[in-house]
């Protein structure tokens, strides 16, 4: 299954991310960018994307799609280690404070509450002497919409230490 709104090849995606990595943040929160989105402190990009599953969410078709994500997001995962060294896995909702008995539903920092609705558990890259970490996921918005390779840079300072 070819899936449409790629990017292209990993090298194609990493270029992608690189140039995310070197442009400065958007000043205006969601900020259409040529890559993808992004505001103060943030930009996100889709780097591949299956098909919608409204017509046919069988489950062959799903695991295929999760099956190509999968591949590309492993090739790019030994890339960013191979750069950067092994990934920290950030547990958002426990750093969000979303885990908490007394969570004030307050606004958390970009683009990490944006992801946290996505997966719970964020491998982040930190970028040396930028200030900046890169994020890699595969998410679904719900379970009819498109599976979706993202890649997340932001401000090293909204992760824990």
């Amino acid at each position: 299954m070819s899936l449409p709104h790629s990017v292209g090849s990993v090298d194609d995606q990493l270029s992608v991310l690189d140039s995310l990595l070197a442009a400065p943040f958007p000043e205006r929160a969601d900020t259409r960018t040529e890559h993808g989105w992004g505001g103060p402190g943030h930009q996100l990009a889709v780097l591949r994307a299956s098909r919608d599953f409204w017509d046919d969410p069988g489950p062959e078709t799903v695991t295929e799609a999760e099956d190509e994500l999968e591949t590309d997001l492993t090739a790019l995962t030994a890339v960013l280690t191979d750069r950067w060294g092994a990934p920290d896995t950030i547990d958002l909702w426990s750093h969000l404070g979303y885990d908490q008995p007394d969570f004030a539903d307050t606004d958390g920092p970009e683009p990490l509450v944006s992801l946290a609705s996505l997966v719970f558990h964020l491998p982040v890259w930190r970028v040396p002497s930028t200030g900046r970490w890169v994020g890699l996921i595969i998410g679904q918005a719900d379970r009819e919409f498109p599976l979706e390779l993202l890649v997340a840079i932001g401000e090293e300072s909204c992760l824990p230490r």
